[in-house]
């Protein structure tokens, strides 16, 4: 599984690309070669897969039953405007128009590793999302993770 890690603030340029952080294009090795899928998020945010992330995600939706609406519905908004995108020369993405707007990205923006994909994030978005964290994290790591083992804060 892909384990990429770091949150990157970066700016769009006046065409709308993303010039992609060198430690993070040293994370995605294979990513001009295999390929990356931006796609919108579950917040106004937007994702950036790795092509086998995403392929594993869409054999996933691929078993689901087409003849539940509920199911086709799912697909159809979670798979609106995944656009495939491709590293230039200069190690520049082009995110697509629609999905920026979607998403209210101004030219600042967060990008920020879970897991094995990238969250993009306008940078103000992102800033405020943590407003909401709760006041308690622990209690919300035990609600979230309880019933999981393993070794926390090194013990």
């Amino acid at each position: 599984m892909t384990q990429l890690l770091g949150e990157f603030d970066c700016k769009l340029d006046a065409k709308g690309r993303l010039m992609v952080p060198a430690a993070l294009k040293k994370q995605l090795p294979n990513a001009e070669n295999d390929g990356l899928i931006i796609n919108r998020g579950f917040e106004k945010n937007l994702v950036i897969y790795p092509k086998k992330v995403w392929d594993a995600v869409v054999a996933d939706l691929a078993k689901l039953n087409i003849y539940d609406q509920e199911n086709r519905a799912f697909v159809r908004a979670f798979t609106r405007g995944a656009t495939e995108l491709s590293l230039d020369a200069a190690g520049r993405v082009l995110l697509p128009k629609s999905l920026v707007e979607y998403a209210g990205i101004g030219s600042d923006l967060v990008l920020a590793c879970q897991l094995d994909r990238i969250e993009v994030w306008d940078k103000k978005a992102y800033e405020d999302i943590f407003d909401d964290v709760p006041a308690n994290f622990a209690s919300l790591a035990q609600k979230v993770m309880g019933d999981k083992k393993g070794v926390v804060d090194g013990e």
